[in-house]
């Protein structure tokens, strides 16, 4: 489908997100413009374009998607609504950027980039770490055999539950999918499938341990890829009070979020959340790489849309990568809520998880 020389950008629900992680990315982008945005309540979508100079807003997602001076719609909602209006963007014949994770489950992942590749229209999903420079230079050091023939990737996040911090959406299974592993996890599993291609042979298990909330507060995984590296990872979400997803130095046994990749010839460290230097450990020594995300963290993902729309390029992060994340993290919950497939967020009191 040809594009206009410029896309122009519509976004449902532009809230906190959209303020400095996302929402400039699509004015900032060559070839790219943001021309309207929508949230529920009408007041704070028209205060969202007066802070942003975004000449139109409205209340009403059907007004947004079927607007004539929108060309590709962001979808920055919750979860629990990407399945229902991809499929109306769609229907609408318009590119679509889903924010992540892609959907509740994998089932909903499926059916939207069925409908996509059936009308032969694009399907990208917000897993940014994709286009910034730590993970670029990660998967560069990795395919440019610095560590040798890879073996075995690790990762562990730790992350107290915090009582003064509601969280929402996030931990509501209609409007997440799960708990906060949905939200976080997925982070992590989709730049591991990038930066060593697709995770194989999934097993793992969920459970509820804090009781704070209805869904799954620990999870561990296995897993492996297909040229052999076996890889573990594991979720704690009600652990020790420590900092808020603080990057602690590496050598501390209770790191926060640490990713570890081992080879025959050397170790990469590094964090999925924070923003301190990869560091590359071989025989020879240490070497860092001090790569600091951009102010606008989406930003290099959407110019890789907006070029692949123009006809210049490819987006890395698309439907089908980011149901492969959905598939591997209902591996791990599966047994938590009896089953993905269905609407499982309809049916809380059968969960066999739940405490």
């Amino acid at each position: 489908m040809e594009q206009p020389s410029t896309i122009r950008w519509g976004i449902l629900g532009c809230g906190d997100v959209c303020e400095v992680k996302s929402g400039p990315g699509f004015q900032e982008a060559e070839g790219s413009s943001l021309t309207m945005v929508m949230r529920r309540t009408p007041l704070m979508a028209e205060e969202f374009a007066t802070r942003h100079g975004v000449p139109n807003w409205t209340g009403h997602p059907d007004d947004l998607i079927e607007d004539e001076d929108v060309d590709a719609v962001y979808i920055a909602t919750p979860p629990g609504t990407h399945c229902e209006y991809a499929l109306k963007v769609v229907a609408a014949g318009k590119p679509c950027y889903v924010e992540k994770p892609m959907a509740r489950s994998g089932a909903e992942c499926d059916r939207m980039v069925k409908a996509f590749a059936d009308a032969g229209v694009p399907l990208f999903v917000a897993y940014y770490r994709r286009g910034l420079p730590r993970f670029l230079k990660a998967k560069e050091l990795i395919d440019g055999g610095a560590l040798g023939a890879l073996r075995e990737v690790n990762y562990r996040m730790q992350k107290a539950a915090n009582p003064d911090r509601d969280p929402g959406w996030r931990v509501k299974a209609d409007q997440s999918g799960g708990g906060l592993f949905l939200d976080l996890g997925s982070h992590t599993l989709d730049i591991l499938d990038y930066l060593l291609g697709p995770l194989l042979n999934t097993e793992g298990e969920a459970k509820n341990i804090g009781g704070a909330y209805d869904v799954e507060d620990l999870v561990s995984l296995r897993f492996n890829t297909e040229n052999g590296v076996q890889g573990k990872a594991a979720w704690n979400f009600t652990s020790i009070d420590q900092p808020d997803l603080v990057t602690w130095d590496f050598d501390d046994t209770e790191h926060a979020d640490l990713i570890t990749i081992t080879g025959d010839r050397g170790k990469l460290l590094l964090s999925t959340f924070g923003n301190e230097p990869v560091r590359l450990q071989t025989d020879s020594g240490e070497e860092t790489f001090d790569l600091p995300n951009p102010k606008t963290v989406h930003g290099p993902l959407i110019q890789t849309i907006v070029d692949e729309l123009h006809g210049k390029g490819s987006c890395l992060s698309t439907g089908e990568s980011a149901a492969r994340t959905s598939h591997i993290m209902d591996a791990a919950l599966t047994g938590f809520y009896g089953g993905r497939d269905d609407e499982f967020w309809t049916r809380p009191d059968s969960w066999p998880g739940r405490k």
